[in-house]
């Protein structure tokens, strides 16, 4: 059974590499559970298009907006995650009690398609690795570093690209050709259709990508002792985002500090319109 289960990814692996590039990464539709406890994904519109931030001339302003126009791309985009996990950790429990059905095994196979998981792996660690990839990123996290990176939506990517944080592609024509690339090099800042796109992208290459390994392991350390995902805690294992290290570490815990009163008052706003409480800017 096991065999035909890695012949099967194989070939799914494959098939995908013959597919055309592309930098959009569409997740797995996975069938969730009714009995999770959890919302359901709220139904966003496509946003292919950035507000001009620039015509705002008080800097909370700004601020402000670019907050407002984010934050439900990005609460959207981890609740869907949620419910990943929560289908992830339902369908590990079904493998423990040797309960697995054909929808469990092809929702695994999706997860660990999505997020990158070696087939050749036991069971056990493969289950070990999606808990450590299939999690929510810190929404203040999220929104400092589109801030930073897209110089608060104003930068030529975020406005020619929809690319709110930096990411690179690597076919000629994918993206945008930074104007200060070393020569010899063949990178691009890839271009998106959306600004969703750009969003789970991003959360996509945070839950993935080895250099943020170490941001994982403490977002894991944390959930095995049930405490809270603290953005000024996890960019910790951000060294790797940028050449500028520690530095753009600090920068970054220094925005969340600064930041954290308007989000929480973009927070209420939104709370106020659907009826709820506010959440604490995490």
């Amino acid at each position: 059974m096991r065999f035909l289960f890695i012949v099967f990814f194989v070939v799914v692996s494959l098939l995908a590499l013959l597919l055309p590039f592309t930098v959009t990464f569409e997740p797995a539709e996975t069938e969730y559970s009714e009995t999770t406890g959890l919302p359901p994904v709220p139904k966003i519109g496509v946003y292919d298009a950035l507000p001009d931030f620039s015509q705002f001339t008080d800097v909370n302003e700004k601020k402000l907006e670019f907050f407002s126009y984010l934050l439900p791309l990005i609460e959207a985009e981890n609740l869907r995650i949620l419910h990943s996990r929560s289908k992830l950790l339902e369908i590990e429990e079904n493998f423990k009690a040797n309960m697995l059905n054909d929808a469990d095994r092809r929702q695994l196979a999706q997860l660990m398609d999505y997020y990158e998981v070696d087939p050749s792996l036991s069971n056990e660690q493969v289950f070990a690795v999606l808990k450590r990839r299939v999690d929510v990123v810190p929404e203040m996290m999220v929104l400092m570093q589109a801030a930073n990176e897209s110089a608060w939506g104003t930068s030529r990517f975020a406005r020619r690209g929809l690319n709110l944080f930096g990411q690179w592609c690597y076919r000629e024509g994918c993206g945008i050709v930074p104007n200060q690339r070393p020569e010899g090099q063949v990178y691009e800042v890839a271009k998106f259709d959306s600004v969703n796109q750009s969003v789970r992208s991003y959360m996509r290459n945070i839950n993935t990508h080895p250099p943020y390994m170490d941001l994982r392991l403490l977002r894991e350390r944390k959930r095995a002792r049930d405490e809270e995902l603290r953005a000024i805690e996890l960019v910790e294992g951000l060294g790797s985002y940028s050449e500028r290290g520690d530095e753009y570490i600090e920068e970054l815990q220094s925005m969340i500090r600064v930041n954290r009163p308007l989000v929480m008052e973009v927070k209420q706003q939104m709370a106020a319109q659907l009826g709820d409480k506010p959440q604490t800017a995490n």
